[in-house]
C-alpha cells in the first residue's frame, strides 16, 4: 500500500490544504493520504501554534468521512522538534508493509537541502511535489524520486485565517464547513 504523507502545522487546516489532499489522492497512485499534524516544525516557532490536540481535531473535522484521507498524530510522541527523516524511520518500523511518499510544495523542495539527512530521504522515498508558481523548484526538481504535479492552488494561509479570526472577521469559505462551525463556537485563535 502506498501512503502519501502530507505534513503540516495545519494551524488551522483550510480549504487550500484539503484541495491539495483531494488532488493528490485522485491524481496520483496513492492508496491513502495521511495528513500528519506536526507538533513542531524545526523551522517555525512553537509559540504561534494552537495545541496539538486542537489542530488534530480540526483536521479530523475537515476530513469528515473520507475513506482515503486520514489524520495522523504520529509525531506527537516523537522527540521535538520533528525531523521528517526520524518520522519516516519510525513509520517504516511500525508499518513495514506500507510504502511512504512525501507530499510537499515546491517551496519545501527548494529548502529540502536544509533538512536533516535530506539525501537519505530522497534516496529511500518518493517525493510528490505540487508546484507553487511563486517559488523556484531548485536543483532537486529533476531527481529520479521527485515527481511534479500541477495541483490547483489557492492563495490562502493559516496565518491570514488566524488574523481574520482575531479581528472578528468571517472565515466562512476559507475553511471546511465543519471547521468553520467549530471555530465559530470556540475561543481558539481569538
Amino acid at each position: 500500500m502506498k501512503v502519501g504523507l502530507f505534513f503540516g502545522s495545519f494551524n488551522p487546516v483550510h480549504v487550500g490544504h484539503m484541495i491539495i489532499a483531494n488532488y493528490m489522492i485522485n491524481h496520483t497512485d496513492l492508496d491513502e493520504l495521511w495528513m500528519v499534524v506536526s507538533p513542531q516544525n524545526p523551522f517555525k516557532e512553537k509559540k504561534s501554534l494552537a495545541k496539538d490536540s486542537d489542530r488534530l481535531h480540526l483536521v479530523n473535522l475537515a476530513i469528515g468521512d473520507s475513506l482515503q484521507i486520514r489524520s495522523s498524530n504520529i509525531e506527537f510522541n516523537l522527540p521535538q522538534p520533528s525531523y521528517t527523516v526520524d518520522t519516516l524511520a519510525f513509520l517504516k518500523e511500525k508499518y513495514p508493509n506500507k510504502k511512504f511518499v512525501l507530499i510537499m510544495g515546491g517551496d519545501n523542495l527548494l529548502s529540502l537541502p536544509k533538512w536533516k539527512n535530506y539525501e537519505y530521504i530522497l534516496e529511500h522515498h518518493q517525493v510528490y511535489v505540487y508546484n507553487r508558481p511563486e517559488y523556484e523548484l531548485g536543483e532537486l526538481h529533476d531527481h529520479q524520486n521527485v515527481k511534479l504535479f500541477e495541483a490547483p492552488l489557492m492563495h490562502i494561509s493559516a496565518s491570514y485565517i488566524r488574523k481574520e479570526i482575531k479581528n472578528g472577521k468571517s472565515i466562512k469559505y476559507l475553511v471546511p464547513d465543519a471547521v468553520h462551525d467549530y471555530l465559530e463556537k470556540s475561543t481558539l485563535y481569538k
